[in-house]
């Protein structure tokens, strides 16, 4: 299999191009290669105008690869509910009751689903009498201090043509891992996370339940494209943010077609309940970036309840895209010829040699993986275009500098026009884990000043005032009270969940 070339040896620092460019008299004397910020934006993080208003149906990311530490499976990675502030509680990050939350495979490149993966959540609340989302420290997915929990069931759908032939549930009744509120709450997330994992009964895996959000990237284009001189630039501005994950490892043999025919097309959407009890999809994701800023505004929400057999309606969205101009309009630099028939293959066909069913590929929009291509044991953040194929196009990992590549593509990177166009964010602000599900653990509520610790009672009582001093003690200095409070640790658990029970049973074991 031939890698798409990619000339040019390392990428060139974000500091010393801006300077160089303006210092030259701006972009356009400095020319393509000063570029080094780029133009795209969050992977269809609140794409749309319906779909931003329901955080919870809202698909963020889709990824697929090769699982680096299970050979002959392929892992998906499907995120919904984007920015998840970790301190947002008490009412924390839940997936929906009323929502099918779907993974789709095509595994004969007709645009038509040959398999639906459907996950399906349930939500149980053991005190309802209670403000808190835990009531004590948590230790496992079972302890009566976890007051709100989710349980999910996965259905495997069998189709033909796109049509059902029948359904198997494979997985029923999975605790999901829940919000990490803090220290004092969860005081060993990463053990409550391996309790979440789960074997399937077709030799697969799952997980659900809250992730750091694995996507990077810098959001300030939209101030009119990093604020139309790249002063705007090189920020993660997802980091410390998470997103609620649904992780699916499954073998390669259960899902493509053959060992001859071995790429499958996969993509995600969201179904919702309506009053009539009817589902309705309200949010699709494939390809990053499409809903985004590859389709106009006039066609996001339609785009978000379309089927990829019908995706010849925003073909002109791909083969005459916006991006490239405004790049000309701002920083002068010339978009390349139209029709964009190079995109088309990218985003609609899958690439010739590398991850298509040519001539059998309808255009359809959605991520299209090679299953025959192992993974790498040095994944290279470009993928394909640095002579990497088992990254993006092909598929997505965790890893995939998506801005970056997708950029260089839309600027002309396979019609000749070499470039090293990108967003000055190169990796993930949280290193990805090595085995199942990947992701890395979401940052928890406890993420401010106090979580740090403090020197002193003193510094408590600096941050919190007289609030919590017993009832007619003095005001000038360190009471009892908050310095047992304070080197026990309930201080901690009365602000970031542990309970007002909690407390008061150390506040008398202080006296």
């Amino acid at each position: 299999m031939t890698p798409i070339s990619r000339s040019g040896s390392g990428r060139r620092k974000l500091a010393a191009l801006v300077c160089g460019a303006l210092a030259a008299g701006g972009l356009a004397a400095a020319g393509t290669a000063a570029l080094e910020p780029g133009v795209a934006s969050a992977s269809s993080h609140r794409e749309a105008p319906l779909i931003s208003g329901t955080p919870q149906y809202d698909n963020t990311d889709l990824y697929a690869f090769a699982s680096p530490d299970k050979a002959n499976t392929t892992t998906i990675v499907a995120n919904w509910i984007p920015f998840e502030e970790p301190a947002g509680g008490p009412n924390f990050y839940q997936f929906a009751d009323d929502a099918q939350y779907d993974l789709h495979i095509d595994n004969n490149g007709d645009a038509l689903d040959d398999f639906i993966f459907r996950y399906t959540f349930s939500t149980q609340t053991k005190n309802k009498k209670t403000f808190l989302y835990n009531t004590g420290p948590v230790t496992s997915l079972t302890d009566p201090d976890l007051n709100i929990t989710q349980s999910y069931d996965i259905d495997l759908i069998k189709l033909k043509k796109g049509k059902q032939q029948y359904k198997t549930r494979i997985a029923d009744d999975i605790p999901a891992a829940p919000s990490n509120v803090g220290k004092a709450s969860m005081p060993d997330y990463a053990k409550l996370r391996s309790q979440a994992i789960y074997k399937t009964s077709n030799g697969g895996a799952t997980f659900a339940g809250q992730a750091d959000d694995p996507f990077f990237a810098d959001l300030r284009v939209f101030d009119l494209l990093y604020g139309g001189n790249l002063s705007e630039v090189g920020n993660d501005t997802l980091k410390g943010y998470n997103v609620n994950t649904i992780a699916l490892q499954v073998p390669n043999d259960l899902i493509r077609q053959s060992k001859s025919r071995p790429t499958v097309g996969i993509y995600s959407t969201t179904q919702r309940k309506n009053a009539q009890g009817y589902y309705s999809q309200v949010s699709r994701l494939g390809n990053p970036l499409v809903n985004e800023v590859v389709n106009p505004q006039k066609d996001k929400d339609k785009f978000n309840a379309s089927q990829p057999k019908d995706d010849a309606q925003f073909l002109k969205n791909v083969t005459e895209p916006e991006i490239p101009k405004l790049i000309e309009a701002i920083y002068k630099i010339k978009a390349p010829a139209e029709p964009r028939n190079d995109l088309v293959s990218v985003f609609l066909t899958g690439v010739k040699d590398l991850n298509t069913e040519q001539p059998y590929a309808t255009p359809s929009e959605m991520l299209r993986l090679n299953t025959s291509i192992p993974a790498t044991a040095h994944p290279k953040r470009l993928g394909v275009l640095d002579g990497d194929n088992a990254g993006f196009p092909n598929g997505r990992r965790l890893t995939d500098d998506v801005i970056d590549a997708a950029l260089q593509v839309m600027e002309g990177e396979l019609v000749g026009s070499k470039n090293d166009l990108g967003d000055a964010v190169d990796k993930n602000d949280k290193g990805f884990e090595k085995y199942f599900p990947y992701v890395a653990e979401p940052t928890s509520g406890s993420r401010g000043p106090l979580a740090k610790g403090t020197s002193s009672g003193t510094d408590v009582k600096n941050q919190l005032g007289d609030a919590l001093q017993p009832a007619g003690s003095s005001s000038n200095g360190n009471t009892p009270l908050i310095a047992a409070s304070a080197g026990a640790g309930a201080l901690g658990i009365l602000l970031i969940g542990g309970g007002l029970m909690w407390w008061r049973r150390m506040r008398e074991r202080a006296y």
